[in-house]
């Protein structure tokens, strides 16, 4: 059992409201709410108000654990006393009744649990609620979700719903987003499209999602997964990995990923561009650090990366078409959408022909990374829904921003293009290394033989490698200006420039890992930094009525 607390003086902060709307009676509401509640307290150590609103004309069914019973019909106010809470969480049924009542009510009700509490949650089921008092709750919350089925019946209510908000929102704060909540079995069949057509980005996506209340027991690990995420979305705690370009240099993602794993350092969102695109894509699919080492690792046989190679006849908007990479991506992923990974995921491209930044965040995953990892000069451009795109990190290498904008609180960045200074550095200690004493067969063959550094154009000193290094070299500084605006920023300390050289991966997701580590302290710290709770008066508390 927990004490309450006192309340809070004017001038301390409040707590936080988020208002979760359920637009369809088959979503069993109290299934999604009350393990978001307490995901909530788990995730943030503080107290937390969960308000069911009720249509005052039907038959409540009251759950058995103490709860409060308010009316909103002009007699609602503060009551002497609350019962304890369970576990931290306060139940409150909050009957509205369908005749009007004073103005500024609801934003006094709040105002009051905001003092009491750190998080309130508002569970409303829209078809059983009248319009107006709805409205009010979402105008007045920090963060309000419209929960929907891939439906044609949801994505219709919503559309109607959001046309009749939308004028109303005006200057209010409320982060308004869609939640797509799919069942067992249940695919997106392009309602995100449709949902995007409506409201704007698809990011919350609930799966497993029970079907009744009889079902919550079986719902699937994912379904929860997904609510602990919402939960520290609410309590803006969300940590996201940033994964930059960097050809091959991009294998030492691996090596991070690997490290945060092996220590239990949850994720929620992944941002990559270009070879961080292909990275992230494979993990947020669902496959661990081993899975993507041994994938990695296939690239080691002779013929191996030769096997990428797709030439373009003729070579008039690149030398490759690409087309085998992303082959070889579908092997992994297959036709898998953004809303079918195991975690969200976004990637970065660039259009070709205004030259901005895209964020792909629905449609086929392997279609974006294709776009994301087309080398301009190198890879023929890509074309979407009759945009043209190239390398995502072309206008940005290191997407720290793109997790910014989506609310992401607590950034780590992996930046595997290496600095000018350190390139020196390499150089030098390759020069010092060529001065040792060769094999003399050896080397009498390579000067008879350089078949290698004549016919294989990703060669130093060639067409394909001066290009990736020449594009590479554009990128350096906007990659360190971007990483300034994550929390941590990763350099894997890699000395060897060759930029497509797969064959050895473990040479990349080595350093990957020794970063990582050497990290790994303030990393955990990041992760694990709980939300400054709010400075509370010494004030008794004054209890609901």
């Amino acid at each position: 059992m927990y004490v309450e607390r006192p309340i809070r003086s004017l001038e301390a902060s409040h707590g936080r409201v988020a208002t979760l709307a359920f637009l369809s009676r088959r979503l069993p509401a109290s299934s999604f709410t009350e393990p978001l509640a307490q995901s909530l307290r788990i995730q943030t150590g503080t107290t937390v108000a969960l308000v069911r609103l009720i249509d005052a004309s039907l038959p409540a069914n009251l759950h058995e654990r103490p709860s409060v019973d308010l009316t909103l019909d002009g007699s609602c106010q503060l009551v002497p006393q609350l019962p304890p809470m369970d576990a931290g969480i306060q139940l409150i049924h909050l009957k509205i009744c369908h005749e009007s009542y004073p103005p500024g009510q609801i934003a006094s009700l709040l105002e009051q649990l905001r003092r009491r509490f750190d998080y309130i949650l508002i569970e409303a089921v829209t078809e059983e609620l009248p319009a107006a008092p709805l409205f009010e709750f979402l105008l007045h919350s920090d963060k309000g979700y419209l929960f929907l089925r891939a439906a044609n019946d949801d994505v219709y209510h919503l559309d109607l719903l959001f046309r009749e908000l939308r004028p109303k929102l005006g200057n209010s704060p409320v982060e308004l987003k869609p939640a797509l909540c799919l069942c067992e079995g249940e695919v997106v069949d392009g309602y995100d499209a449709l949902i995007q057509h409506v409201m704007g980005p698809l990011e919350v996506f609930i799966r497993g999602c029970p079907k009744s209340l009889d079902d919550q027991a079986l719902s699937g690990g994912i379904f929860h997964a997904d609510l602990r995420r919402l939960a520290r979305e609410i309590s803006n705690s969300l940590v996201g990995l940033a994964l930059s370009s960097g050809a091959a240099k991009g294998l030492s993602h691996i090596g991070v990923i690997q490290v945060l794993e092996e220590n239990g350092i949850d994720i929620d969102i992944v941002a990559g561009s270009s070879m961080g695109a292909y990275v992230g894509a494979v993990w947020a699919y669902g496959l661990d650090g081993p899975k993507l080492e041994q994938l990695a690792r296939e690239m080691q046989t002779r013929w191996a990366f030769w096997s990428l190679i797709d030439p373009a006849f003729p070579p008039r908007q690149g030398f490759l078409r690409g087309y085998a990479v992303k082959k070889r991506l579908m092997r992994t992923i297959g036709h898998a959408h953004f809303a079918d990974l195991q975690r969200p995921f976004r990637v970065l491209a660039t259009n070709l022909d205004t030259l901005e930044r895209t964020v792909f965040s629905s449609g086929e995953v392997a279609e974006a990374v294709h776009a994301s990892i087309a080398v301009p000069g190198i890879c023929v451009p890509v074309k979407i829904n009759g945009e043209t795109y190239v390398d995502g990190g072309i206008v940005n290498p290191l997407p720290v921003d793109v997790l910014r904008e989506m609310g992401v609180s607590r950034v780590i960045a992996v930046n595997a293009i290496p600095t000018p200074d350190r390139n020196r550095y390499c150089l030098q200690a390759e020069r010092e290394l060529a001065q040792l004493p060769r094999k003399h067969a050896r080397e009498v063959l390579r000067k008879l033989l350089p078949l290698g550094t004549h016919l294989n154009y990703f060669t130093r000193g060639n067409i394909l490698e001066i290009l990736m290094r020449s594009i590479h070299g554009a990128q350096v500084w906007m990659a360190e200006s971007l990483g300034r605006e994550a929390d941590i920023v990763l350099h894997p300390q890699i000395c060897d420039d060759r930029w497509v050289d797969f064959r050895d991966p473990a040479r990349f997701i080595k350093p990957g890992r020794e970063i990582a580590e050497r990290y790994l302290d303030e990393i955990k710290a990041l992760v694990s930094r709980k939300a400054v709770k709010h400075e509370t008066s010494l004030e008794s508390m004054v209890a609901l009525a």
